[in-house]
């Protein structure tokens, strides 16, 4: 549900908790930030991926920030926590269909990340 609340000329709203003033920044609060469009690229493929795996992917993450992003994600319904009732406590993780519908945008940045780079290379000469 979406509430709405006028400050000045700007309408704020609110959604799944999250106060904004216009989609982006909504879009920004759920997939923003450093690590949540990676995480979200490395499930991409569809296979369920352990947070060990998720780890290996992204070196620079600590512990605690990974599962910290892991948990925004899996409350904003973006991806799915499964987990199995064994010793030790088996994990995984995978993207919901919203967190799938993100995909296209996250391929075009990754296009644009590609043509950046060469762009860049291009002109430090």
């Amino acid at each position: 549900m979406v509430k709405e609340a006028r400050t000045g000329e700007c309408t704020q709203r609110c959604c799944a908790g999250k106060h904004y003033f216009c989609s982006v920044e909504l879009a920004l609060q759920v997939i923003g930030g450093k690590w949540k469009p990676i995480i979200l690229w490395h499930l991409r493929t569809g296979d369920k991926q352990r947070f060990g795996e998720l780890k290996r992917h992204m070196p620079n993450v600590t512990q605690k920030m990974l599962t910290q992003q892991l948990r925004e994600l899996e409350s904003d319904g973006m991806i799915l926590r499964e987990v199995y009732p064994q010793v030790p406590p088996k994990v995984e993780y995978s993207l919901t269909d919203l967190g799938l519908s993100v995909m296209p945008i996250l391929d075009q940045l990754s296009k644009w990340g590609t043509l950046f780079e060469a762009e860049y290379a291009a002109h430090v000469v």
